[in-house]
């Protein structure tokens, strides 16, 4: 279980970045033919976007520039998530995110100098476009947020420097936090981010699993008042920005790019405290029955409801398992899987440096990235499918719409994958008749699908929350009172089913979303609309099939609300996710009803 250092681990379980540029001099070359790109781009079209046929020619021009960027960036990028460890690749992204800054505030008079032109030679441009006209509505609807040209290429320049919260956090957490070994009943375990996240929260000793907490808390305890420290300077920024583009709070000024209303923000944080906590108290007090655990505790909450019936899986099983479950979308999307898969698209490999947890980078109209720390355990298989649902996003997209449009708002951004997630979970009980087998897929489902997203990404949520509304009033957070409100907000949820042991309170030092603006409770949305999706698929079979890859490939040309029509139900009122929760609830209602025929245990 010790972690290799990445020149160590095989190569085939790494992906092979040499889709995007064959070496790190084509990289180079590619920054260098973009500067003079952008040179000549700003020549062209600087103080002479006073016409329709001159904005719309000039986004479209910028379209091939912003995609050679996005290319350059993704390279250097993706090579630094891979083992933050290595030096060399940091120095390297430090100066590639140096030069692409300078590019791109280059080219911020676009904006600016649109938004300057008159109401009818936006709306002739508007008309005459083509892959650019949501982009010029959505500038419309920035307008009264802009600032001067002069300051809005000053705070492009600064763009960097005001990213460094989030270098800070990432630099701190995968590449200065050294944890020591733990031992339990003589034997040493060795420890580190992923070993804990991905392997001892799930491990099925009682022993291993809680000793491994207490070691991983404390040691990230250790990094609490630094950790804070970047954190209050990310939402202090954000509130700063708010301010300065005239929003009325940090709410809506986090909301706006998403396309989405203060109430439909809310209704899910509180929807999900309110009506989901009880079924997922009695989910953990038949855990820690099923286990005969003394008491049911926060480190217990993440253990397989039948731990000797989950199977251990290859990633050459797992390719079989996502590649019939995901069938049912058609060949299309069952060649993009295999192409993953072929072509090195997924990195599988465990190392030292590594990111944490999972993610997915889409290149435009080509191939996409996936990360994870491969486990070999069925959670790992939901990762993937998961995953490729942003890669079947980016191929669907890619295809009907521009760069620009490609890809939806951020409320919507976690639907495909979450749908890919419950396909997995319809198929595989479908593979056998067996009540056993039945309740591992469907507490695999509770346990994975819905746990990760209805309950750690939305206690997330309510907790950034409470600290957006402090910033937002004035103040400022530091390590204790990030404590305090996470300590508040797991006991809100768990209530007395499930004990808080100390160092529950420092969940809050372990997300990097929170560095990502309004982002955790998207994912509780986007499965909100994967289960009704998923569920008029069973119903109705193809056509409801063919209405979700119609979803996929209208990317970002419609808001959520609009994008939700077309997957078929209204997101605008509380029946999706009221049904959802429903739904949720049956789920563990069967769980229950199984393992008392199985096992003759009873609630």
């Amino acid at each position: 279980m010790e972690l290799l250092a990445r020149k160590d681990v095989p190569v085939e379980q790494t992906w092979d970045l040499s889709l995007i540029f064959p070496d790190e001099n084509s990289m180079w070359e590619a920054l260098e033919q973009t500067k003079t790109s952008v040179q000549r781009f700003v020549g062209i079209y600087a103080g002479k976007l006073d016409t329709a046929d001159a904005i719309v020619r000039c986004l479209d021009e910028m379209e091939q520039i912003e995609q050679s960027i996005s290319r350059i960036w993704q390279y250097s990028s993706l090579a630094m998530e891979a083992d933050y460890s290595d030096n060399a690749l940091r120095e390297r992204e430090a100066k590639v995110s140096d030069a692409l800054t300078r590019v791109i505030s280059e080219l911020s008079f676009v904006d600016s100098e649109i938004l300057l032109a008159s109401d009818e030679v936006l709306q002739a441009a508007i008309e005459q476009a083509k892959g650019c006209r949501v982009y010029i509505q959505d500038l419309l609807a920035r307008k009264a947020h802009m600032l001067s040209p002069e300051n809005e290429k000053l705070l492009a320049c600064l763009s960097m420097s005001l990213e460094v919260p989030y270098t800070v956090y990432n630099t701190m957490k995968l590449a200065d936090i050294s944890f020591a070994p733990f031992t339990v009943d003589g034997k040493e375990y060795p420890l580190g981010y992923s070993l804990f996240e991905d392997d001892y929260e799930l491990d099925a000793n009682t022993s291993v699993r809680r000793a491994a907490f207490r070691a991983f808390s404390d040691t990230i305890r250790k990094y609490q008042n630094t950790t804070a420290a970047a954190y209050n300077a990310q939402v202090s920024r954000e509130k700063t920005m708010a301010e300065l583009r005239k929003f009325d709070n940090v709410f809506d000024s986090l909301l706006f790019p998403q396309k989405v209303t203060r109430e439909m923000y809310d209704r899910q944080i509180d929807g999900i405290t309110e009506r989901l906590a009880p079924h997922m108290r009695k989910y953990a007090t038949l855990l820690g029955k099923k286990h005969g655990l003394d008491k049911m505790t926060f480190a217990d909450l993440k253990i397989s409801l039948d731990p000797e019936y989950d199977p251990k899986v290859t990633i050459e099983e797992s390719h079989s398992y996502v590649r019939e479950a995901l069938s049912i979308l058609g060949q299309d999307y069952v060649d993009m899987v295999d192409r993953a898969y072929r072509e090195r698209w997924i990195d599988f490999a465990k190392n030292i440096g590594k990111s944490t947890g999972g993610f997915c980078s889409s290149v435009y109209q080509k191939n996409s990235y996936i990360l994870l720390n491969w486990n070999d355990r069925m959670a790992d298989v939901f990762t993937v499918a998961h995953e490729l649902g942003h890669a079947g996003q980016n191929m669907y997209g890619g295809k009907a719409q521009s760069f620009y449009d490609a890809e939806p708002t951020r409320y919507m951004i976690e639907a495909p994958s979450t749908m890919n997630e419950l396909l997995l979970a319809h198929y595989l009980t479908k593979t056998k008749e067996d009540k056993r087998f039945r309740r591992w897929v469907l507490s695999s489902l509770i346990s994975n699908t819905y746990y990760h997203n209805f309950v750690t990404h939305l206690r997330e949520a309510w907790y950034q929350r409470e600290v957006y509304r402090i910033i937002d009033a004035g103040g400022s957070v530091n390590a204790d009172l990030l404590s305090d409100l996470f300590r508040k907000n797991l006991e809100l949820f768990w209530g007395d089913a499930v004990e808080i042991p100390e160092g529950a309170e420092l969940t809050w030092m372990r997300q990097p979303h929170y560095y990502m603006g309004l982002y955790p409770y998207t994912y509780s949305a986007g499965l909100t609309v994967a289960t009704q999706a998923m569920l008029r698929i069973e119903k109705e079979g193809e056509p409801a099939v063919q209405d979700w890859k119609n979803f996929l490939a209208a990317g970002g040309t419609k808001d959520p609300a609009g994008l939700a029509r077309i997957a078929g139900f209204d997101i605008t009122t509380d029946a999706p996710l009221n049904a959802t929760i429903d739904y949720i609830g049956s789920l563990i209602d069967e769980i229950c009803s199984l393992t008392e025929e199985i096992d003759g245990i009873r609630l």
